[in-house]
């Protein structure tokens, strides 16, 4: 029979708090450009359309919801980080791999919402019926990070089987 501290070494926690910090980060940094780059397209817009601005706040929207999930992820990995229960390498890598697969989709679901939302919002106040497509192409790029999330959440609840108990 192995010792406790073979599978849950002091060091384990490491991987975890990795994975917290790869989903607040990179989920945030794909959410914050997501935003600028969808705002620089309402403000060259909203010189010429200002009665157009507020149906077009909806790529800066979905680009926050980004950051959302990354939040979402960063919580229940945390949630699961305590001083007094062990916390095992499966799970700390299990909790690493979780944070990489929602910041990751995070930063490339923001990145296309941002390019996507500039050159639609700028394409509908030179023709308003590309509202729908403007929004139809924001929620299948918005769904990637979705996907993100979802792998997120399968792989949180895996690790949370391999926990040690002292």
């Amino acid at each position: 029979m192995a010792d406790i501290n073979e599978y849950c070494p002091h060091f384990a926690p490491f991987f975890g708090f990795s994975g917290v910090c790869a989903a607040m980060v990179l989920s945030s940094a794909g959410a914050a450009y997501g935003t600028a780059k969808a705002g620089m397209g309402i403000a060259g817009m909203g010189t010429f359309r200002p009665e157009l601005i507020m149906k077009s706040l909806i790529p800066v929207v979905m680009a926050g919801i980004i950051a959302v999930y990354g939040l979402v992820t960063s919580v229940l990995i945390s949630g699961n980080l305590s001083p007094t229960d062990g916390y095992s390498l499966l799970s700390g890598f299990v909790h690493m791999g979780s944070g990489i697969a929602v910041g990751s989709t995070g930063l490339a679901a923001g990145y296309t919402i941002g390019i996507v939302g500039d050159s639609c919002v700028r394409g509908y106040a030179l023709q308003p019926r590309l509202f729908v497509t403007m929004v139809l192409i924001l929620i299948f790029a918005e769904v990637l990070g979705l996907y993100g999330l979802i792998v997120s959440l399968i792989m949180n609840t895996k690790a949370e089987n391999s926990i040690c108990k002292r």
